[in-house]
């Protein structure tokens, strides 16, 4: 068995400022963690040292709520618009890749933010710069997609096609709200095994790089579970995986079987994914007061009636799958800790569950959330990013409650931070540090470092069902490791980003325990 003791830099075992001398790893596992002297006691005389030259040692980072595959495809095939800043950026990107696809080829891309545009992306237009070319550019919230004619033509959309429950389409724009999605995927290509292995392959060397050790893709189709599978089976992943298997696809209203579960040493779905609402930063999310600044007046959307919900939700948690529910605005929250409370008092064995974002809490939400063990899965990257949308749009009523974090964490709640990239795209889990300590929403709902760090470690692995493994470098967990260059305890605040990732591993390990 292979011993190594790391020495030679901070070492914060529990992510909490705490630092130890010294940390023993035997066999992928922690073995001790603490001072130097104990630690080569206990490590032996032919173990080997690793010293960090002053490079800070973290339990491994976690993403608990990415789109693995989807960050995949921006690196490889998809056209990334997150930075385009303005119409004619998108105009002169999309007749670029118009120019460059062979004839009748989908020109799909995604990332476009009308706060950064000046205005959103229409039929009209789309249709001027790939003429005859079915053209699909999604929001960068993924739940607002733009379309044109030879689009809506390959879809059988026409002016008079009704929405699918959850969803709107407007036909004249060229613009699918939320399920509506659903009626022009379903007119794309099927990715190939092949392609959904690229695509994930290289979301999640990216993400390795960017310092994380595991990560939750946050929706997965029957194809993209098979070929997650497949790379599992042969070795391939390069860290660690936790599924949500999606139960509702959208653009209708059947219900996918509940998956077989897996749990390897790489790969784990025992939990599935529910969208309740729609995005907050689009104007899509649940409220109960109008988004100000839109027309038609709007108050989002909600995509199932709460019998349906409830239905769905107690055949995942009677057969032992924890949920993640995606649920933003405060009509949202309602109706799925209604959901959960009702599976709770009928159901009282069955798993902890997820909010997914929790985006719009009051203090009743939280209060009710905590007696419930809901472990929220917020994005503190979205205050920077999604600033200005949320300005402009979020009512006055619910401005003291955007994403309020320190409030998580005062009610008791479980929290797991993450980024929900491609949404964002700043992916880095020290920004998402950055923005927690020193950028709130709300004044006064910043966090500390120590509970930030804390967020995407123990409250990471807490959202997987992992917190028995890992999530901190104790005794018998898996020895998931994160260095940094430096020490985000004693650097500044405005600085915490730019702290370089030295590298990040996931313990190689043939049994979980």
């Amino acid at each position: 068995m292979k011993t190594v003791v790391y020495v030679g830099g901070p070492i914060y075992p529990q992510a909490d400022g705490q630092a130890v001398e010294a940390l023993v790893v035997r066999d992928g596992r922690v073995l001790h963690a603490g001072a130097l002297e104990d630690a080569r006691a206990a490590a032996g005389s032919r173990a080997q040292s690793h010293d960090l030259g002053g490079g800070t040692l973290l339990p491994g980072l976690t993403d608990a709520h990415v789109h693995v595959w989807k960050v995949g495809q921006l690196r490889t095939t998809l056209l990334d618009l997150r930075e385009t800043a303005s119409l004619d950026d998108l105009a002169r990107q999309v007749r670029r890749r118009h120019a460059e696809l062979p004839p009748g080829v989908w020109l799909w891309g995604r990332g476009w933010n009308e706060m950064r545009l000046g205005a959103a992306p229409d039929r009209a237009l789309l249709d001027s710069l790939a003429p005859g070319r079915p053209v699909l550019l999604t929001r960068t919230c993924a739940h607002i997609h733009a379309v044109n004619t030879a689009a809506l033509d390959l879809a059988h959309i026409h002016p008079d096609t009704p929405a699918p429950p959850g969803g709107e389409v407007d036909y004249d724009r060229g613009r699918l709200t939320e399920t509506a999605y659903g009626l022009v995927s379903k007119a794309m290509p099927a990715p190939t095994p092949a392609q959904y292995e690229e695509w994930i392959l290289a979301g999640l060397n990216e993400l390795k790089a960017l310092g994380l050790t595991t990560v939750t893709d946050a929706a997965v189709d029957p194809p993209l579970y098979a070929a997650y599978a497949a790379l599992d089976a042969a070795g391939r992943l390069p860290i660690r995986v936790n599924l949500l298997y999606l139960r509702r696809p959208d653009g209708g209203t059947d219900t996918l079987p509940l998956p077989e579960k897996l749990r390897s040493p790489r790969l784990r779905c025992d939990s599935v994914k529910l969208f309740g609402d729609g995005g907050l930063s689009g104007a899509t999310a649940a409220v109960s007061a109008p988004y100000r600044n839109v027309e038609p007046p709007s108050q989002g959307v909600l995509r199932f009636e709460t019998q349906d919900l409830y239905e769905v939700a107690r055949e995942a948690h009677v057969a032992g799958f924890r949920i993640g529910a995606h649920a933003i605005g405060d009509v949202a929250l309602d109706q799925l800790l209604g959901v959960y409370a009702q599976l709770a008092q009928e159901y009282p064995q069955g798993p902890r569950h997820r909010i997914e974002h929790f985006g719009l809490p009051s203090a009743k939400h939280l209060r009710r959330a905590r007696e419930l063990r809901v472990i929220a899965v917020p994005q503190p990257v979205f205050l920077r990013e999604l600033r200005a949308n949320y300005d402009r749009f979020i009512p006055a009523e619910l401005a003291g409650q955007v994403f309020p974090l320190r409030a998580y964490f005062e009610a008791g709640l479980d929290v797991a931070f993450s980024s929900d990239g491609p949404v964002v795209g700043d992916l880095r889990p020290l920004a998402g540090v950055r923005a927690a300590v020193a950028e709130p929403y709300v004044p006064g709902m910043e966090v500390t470092v120590a509970q930030a760090l804390g967020a995407y470690t123990r409250g990471g692995a807490v959202a997987h069902g992992e917190e028995h493994e890992r999530g901190s470098l104790a005794p018998g967990n898996l020895a998931d490791i994160t260095v940094l260059e430096g020490d985000p305890f004693h650097t500044e605040t405005q600085d915490l980003a730019q702290i370089p990732v030295r590298e990040a591993w996931a313990a190689s390990r043939s049994t979980l325990g």
